[in-house]
């Protein structure tokens, strides 16, 4: 136990936590006393956490295999929480499958050895299972993140043979924003008592401030060009619910000059990483997306978020909303609504006018730009080799070097726009750790 605790210590530190909140402290302990567990709580309060730490809880040093297993209905957020659990620096491996990459590729990163956490996308946790590319057999924790899309066309079939093929894994937890009353029951957790910390039922937070914007079709989207520019350069992101509109949305913004970043599910999976990665880093003030970003990111400092279209039902509303106002940050959002229509009847009553400013003034161009660096996980790369080789190498100071991702083949790195020339001529033909690699910017910022 007391390895145990030292473990959890050592794993805030690296997350940078010095106190559980409420809910967190709720949910570790009711797991230490139950054997599972279903959490309703608002996006941005900490769910991640509030799962991992009870999961390490259960781990055993002197285990081997898979342990638990952490179902995720996307791929950014299968990549969120493997991320989460990597920072936490605990003694038990985890792997993360999901779609947008060959099969093999991830059975080959196995090495032949079951890690003690997996993560992943359900069809993609099904297909390995299929291939028995690794054992479940002492695999006793099963946890269900969103789990309300579980209801969802076509994931119901899906989770019901991953139920199936987990037969020991007897304890549940579940999480959600959003109440979904049979999921519980088809997950096999009827009888667990709910740990609820929505606030008034489904609304949202009260540290958000909403707001509409009241203009005419044809004007729609110069008014949100307009409300962009009013917040100053402050981080937003404005949703649609179609790819063509985010794509229609794009074009109007960036021809008026106005910085700003797709995302949508039929951009390829590296073009997803990187749109995400650039909003991420402050390379681009402003995402434009479809309710792919609604669920999961934790994307932070979000101040503002735009609904250019209407949501299409308060599930989607609730989760729109949670983008901002994460932990305990305040937040704005912005309803593009037109004269005469009104509004769902699960928008908050008596909204105030936003006050679109008279004159167009384009934000501040952003500080950071993203550079490309062709070596990474494979080549034993790490983000502190990469921090030091542009500090010590490219003359940088430490707030000059930015976000830093490392993937399998390459990694990305965020550096000051202003110091991007002078790094390049700096680290030109240098070597990271003794290899030699492709240093270059990215196309677009």
């Amino acid at each position: 136990m007391k390895i145990l605790k030292k473990i959890q210590e050592i794993a805030l530190q690296k997350l940078g936590i010095n106190e559980l909140n409420a809910m967190q402290t709720a949910a570790v302990e009711h797991c230490r006393k139950n054997g599972s567990m279903v959490l309703l709580s608002p996006t941005g309060t900490g769910k991640t956490l509030a799962f991992l730490l009870p999961l390490l809880e259960r781990l055993q040093l002197d285990e081997k295999g898979v342990q638990a297993l952490v179902v995720l209905p996307t791929r950014e957020l299968a990549k969120q929480v493997f991320e989460v659990w990597r920072s936490m620096a605990t003694p038990f491996h985890i792997a993360a499958f999901y779609g947008g990459r060959p099969l093999e590729q991830e059975i080959a990163s196995l090495g032949g050895a079951s890690p003690a956490v997996i993560v992943g996308t359900p069809g993609r946790l099904l297909d390995h299972l299929g291939r028995a590319s690794f054992a479940v057999d002492r695999c006793t924790l099963l946890v269900i993140d969103e789990f309300d899309k579980c209801l969802e066309m076509g994931f119901r079939d899906e989770m019901s043979k991953l139920l199936e093929a987990l037969p020991n894994a007897t304890s549940r937890f579940l999480l959600s924003a959003t109440d979904a009353d049979e999921i519980p029951m088809f997950a096999g957790a009827a009888d667990v008592g709910r740990l609820d910390f929505r606030a008034d039922g489904e609304q949202p937070a009260v540290r958000t401030n909403f707001f509409t914007v009241t203009t005419t079709p044809d004007k729609r989207l110069d008014s949100l060009l307009s409300l962009l520019c009013s917040f100053g350069g402050e981080p937003a992101i404005v949703f649609c619910n179609f790819r063509e509109t985010v794509d229609e949305v794009q074009a109007h913004l960036r021809k008026a000059g106005l910085h700003s970043i797709g995302y949508h599910g039929a951009m390829e999976q590296k073009e997803r990483e990187l749109a995400l990665y650039r909003f991420t880093a402050g390379c681009s003030n402003v995402l434009v997306s479809t309710d792919l970003a609604a669920r999961g990111l934790d994307i932070k400092e979000v101040r503002h978020i735009v609904h250019y279209q209407r949501a299409l039902s308060s599930e989607i509303f609730t989760h729109r909303n949670g983008r901002t106002a994460r932990w305990e940050a305040g937040g704005n959002v912005y309803l593009i609504a037109f004269e005469n229509k009104a509004l769902p009847d699960f928008v908050p009553d008596g909204l105030e006018e936003y006050t679109l400013p008279k004159r167009l003034v384009l934000p501040p161009v952003p500080e950071w730009t993203v550079l490309y660096i062709g070596k990474g996980k494979r080549d034993k790369i790490s983000r502190g080799d990469l921090a030091g080789f542009f500090i010590k190498i490219g003359g940088l100071r430490p707030d000059e070097v930015g976000t830093i991702t490392v993937f399998d083949n390459f990694s990305y790195v965020a550096v000051r726009l202003n110091r991007m020339r002078a790094v390049l001529k700096a680290v030109e033909g240098k070597k990271i750790k003794g290899i030699k690699t492709v240093v270059q910017p990215l196309r677009g910022r």
